[in-house]
């Protein structure tokens, strides 16, 4: 408890078990030091704590027991992995002498956790626990973040030491900051200068950096259209003029047509993802690449570039700023308007004001709940149909608004990331998307929120279908709907018996006032809103197909 209060905890979330109970016995000491969050499963404990990292920029802490509890808490910790997410996961293990003999509860965590967590380390003597807490956090919060894992042995919980404060600040062979290689900055800014049509891509690199402000200086002065992973959404505001939209699979037709005609491409902490790319031998290839990127691991490993800044973009992205000339690039951006127009007409419109389907569609809702909040709420999706309407649809003033799954795409990480989310920022309206089928799968999270009184307002976008894999079921496997339809419970009665308020939402005309109703007070809430049934979410890039094929 001392080691983590000396590296500036305050909140953690957990579940307590046999091997952990020493930690949860010293906790019970320090409940006026901590606010202790006890999700209802290992796994929630760690979207929580990740929802609670994306918002406040500090690692999310949580503390579980050995074997099944410290499997529970896998998925989060590979999240959280591929997300660059902060993470510290502290689990119990059996006594040093039980160790190797299959006893009770004990799993070999480091060797499960090693490929998927930045640092696995076992504790066995409790001289290390003050150094190790600190070596986690330097680990977890420098470079690229993500998570760390210390297995804690029941020995090392229970024996006495003397506290000693210590501060992790080095570590050798460990390298988190590069020095900015000036060579480099002006390469690449004498590419961008001679550049006709150039083009910017803004991932979650930007907000982990808290390079907001910087990135906008950048676009401004060179005059260069952006557009967004889905990581990097609110990184610019909504309607900012250069701001093009989402790539990707179900990005926007513009930013997607237009990656493969520029001429030069500025990826902005971000990974080249395939989710992004497509078919990487049809992707961008009449564009020279400059990847702005912390680690060096990301470096041509999926898109080869012509000049690698690395390093942090809060300090690169000045520095190439400062060597640009002033640009304007009008006929190139007023290029996208014949795709955006496009998809407006033949898409936007058709699902934010249908007048020929009488479901209401996954984007209207989205955007009325949007517009309900003035666009500067915090969106937290679950993953599948709902998290590709929501971040299309919802609008953004703030920096730091969203929190997704990304790179692991983890059903039911919602609700927790969502409970996570609004701890973080107790001032601040947080709305949670989901599916039927995300929901279900960490529903027990609404026991949390009952216990710990968090605000969160919860919108269920019901068409009673696993709904992304029954679009590609449509799309590509001649409508065989295997496995994916779904006979759901009556989600109201759940909330009601978890004491949540809630409304259930069938037509058109009442969407409006049930918005309005679960957003007039900060207390829980669950929206339930029935869906068009084969609804689909456009536009789609094909699997392994390159952006030029996208369905509209």
């Amino acid at each position: 408890m001392e080691a983590l209060l000396n590296e500036g905890v305050d909140t953690i979330f957990g579940y307590p078990g046999g091997s952990i109970i020493p930690v949860f016995d010293a906790l019970y000491d320090y409940t006026d030091k901590f606010h202790y969050v006890l999700t209802r499963h290992e796994q929630g404990a760690t979207h929580a704590a990740q929802g609670y990292a994306r918002i406040s920029g500090k690692p999310g802490v949580c503390i579980v027991t050995s074997g099944p509890g410290a499997t529970n808490t896998i998925t989060g910790i590979a999240d959280a992995m591929l997300d660059s997410t902060p993470l510290i996961v502290i689990t119990g293990q059996v006594n040093n002498t039980m160790l190797g003999t299959d006893a009770f509860q004990e799993t070999d965590l480091i060797g499960i956790t090693l490929p998927i967590s930045k640092w696995s380390y076992q504790i066995r003597d409790p001289k290390e626990i003050a150094f190790a807490v600190a070596k986690a956090f330097y680990i977890a919060n420098t470079g690229r973040p993500g998570p760390v894992v210390l297995d804690i042995t029941k020995t090392a919980q229970t024996e006495s030491v003397d506290f000693k404060p210590e501060k992790c600040d080095f570590i050798r062979s460990y390298i988190p900051k590069s020095t900015i290689d000036t060579e480099s900055i002006d390469n690449a800014a004498a590419i961008i200068n001679s550049a006709k049509k150039p083009m910017a891509l803004v991932g979650h690199g930007v907000t982990i950096g808290e390079a907001e402000s910087e990135l906008m200086a950048f676009l401004d002065k060179a005059d260069i259209p952006a557009a967004w992973t889905i990581m990097g959404e609110s990184a610019m505001p909504t309607d900012y003029r250069l701001n093009k939209g989402m790539v990707g699979m179900h990005g926007n037709i513009a930013p997607n047509i237009k990656t493969n005609e520029c001429d030069v491409l500025i990826a902005i902490g971000m990974r080249f993802a395939d989710r992004v790319t497509g078919d990487l031998k049809r992707y961008a290839k009449n564009a020279k690449i400059i990847h702005l990127e912390i680690d060096p691991a990301e470096i041509n490993k999926n898109v080869k570039c012509d000049v690698a800044l690395l390093g942090n973009v809060k300090q690169t992205l000045p520095a190439l700023t400062a060597k640009l000339n002033k640009q304007e690039h009008t006929q190139w951006i007023n290029s996208f308007a014949e795709y955006e127009t496009k998809e407006k007409e033949r898409v936007i419109d058709k699902e934010l004001h249908p007048t020929q389907c009488e479901s209401l569609k996954m984007g209207e809702v989205v955007r009325t709940v949007s517009d309900a909040t003035g666009s500067d709420a915090i969106l937290v999706t679950d993953v599948g149909q709902n998290q590709m309407a929501a971040l299309r649809y919802f609008r953004f003033k703030s920096k730091r608004s969203v929190v997704t799954s990304g790179g692991a795409g983890t059903m039911g990480f919602g609700i927790p990331a969502a409970i996570g989310a609004k701890i973080a920022a107790p001032k601040r309206t947080v709305c949670l998307f989901c599916g039927d089928g995300g929901f279900q799968m960490t529903m027990q999270e609404l026991g949390t929120i009952i216990q710990e009184k968090t605000g969160v307002k919860m919108i269920l976008l019901n068409n009673n279908y696993l709904g992304m894999v029954r679009q590609q079921q449509e799309l590509f496997f001649s409508r065989r709907y295997s496995s994916t339809p779904m006979l759901n419970p009556d989600f109201c009665a759940v909330a009601k018996a978890y004491g949540i308020a809630t409304s259930h939402v069938t037509k058109r005309e009442e969407l409006s006032g049930a918005v309005n109703d679960m957003l007039q007070d900060d207390k829980p809430y669950l929206l339930v809103v029935e869906i068009e049934e084969n609804g689909l979410v456009l536009p789609m890039v094909p699997p392994g197909k390159g952006n030029d094929d996208i369905i509209i």
